[in-house]
């Protein structure tokens, strides 16, 4: 039971702080979700696809921590605790350091600051990276193929819009300044 309401916990951490930046800049006029919007092509798709995984994701979680599956020693939940609130940790740091430049999706039409400092200087994609690390660390907690699967599919979506969306649009939007931070920070980590 304390593993369960750990994981409720972490996602209430984890989707607070999304739920609660985009209600903060909608007060604000910013539209925060641009997941798909004005796009066409495989852009569209990426988002759209990304979109609908990580709707689905949390929905898997939560019916895999009511029903406490786990296919794994116990000292690997407890590894997935440690994660997935380092996750919550890298998420709602690297969402306060973007303040109003934050989107889930890329716009095309919104002017944007682009963030290097702060947990930025270690990751270019501190979100993503705290997206995965929740997500697996729920995955070690409540281990089965359905959730392997769904966090598997949701994470590679995003590795998808990174490379092939973000990537092209902070290169046109920034040039040169974008490709010097390229060079002198990793996509993740390592």
């Amino acid at each position: 039971m304390a593993v369960q309401l750990t994981a409720v916990m972490i996602l209430a951490i984890f989707y607070g702080c999304y739920f609660s930046k985009m209600l903060a800049q909608r007060r604000k006029g910013i539209q925060t979700d641009q997941m798909g919007k004005g796009k066409t092509g495989e852009a569209r798709t990426i988002e759209l696809t990304m979109k609908v995984t990580t709707l689905l994701v949390p929905l898997v979680e939560l019916m895999s921590i009511y029903r406490n599956i786990s296919g794994l020693p116990g000292w690997v939940r407890y590894l997935g605790i440690v994660l997935a609130l380092l996750g919550d940790v890298v998420f709602v740091i690297s969402v306060r350091t973007m303040k109003d430049s934050w989107r889930a999706g890329v716009s095309e039409t919104e002017q944007t600051a682009l963030v290097t400092d702060g947990i930025y200087q270690l990751s270019r994609n501190p979100a993503f990276l705290g997206f995965d690390m929740v997500y697996i660390g729920i995955l070690l907690m409540f281990f089965h193929g359905i959730l392997l699967v769904f966090s598997a599919a949701a994470m590679f979506m995003f590795h998808l819009q990174i490379v092939r969306v973000e990537e092209p649009f902070l290169d046109a939007a920034f040039g040169d300044d974008y490709r010097e931070y390229k060079k002198k920070v990793n996509r993740y980590l390592l």
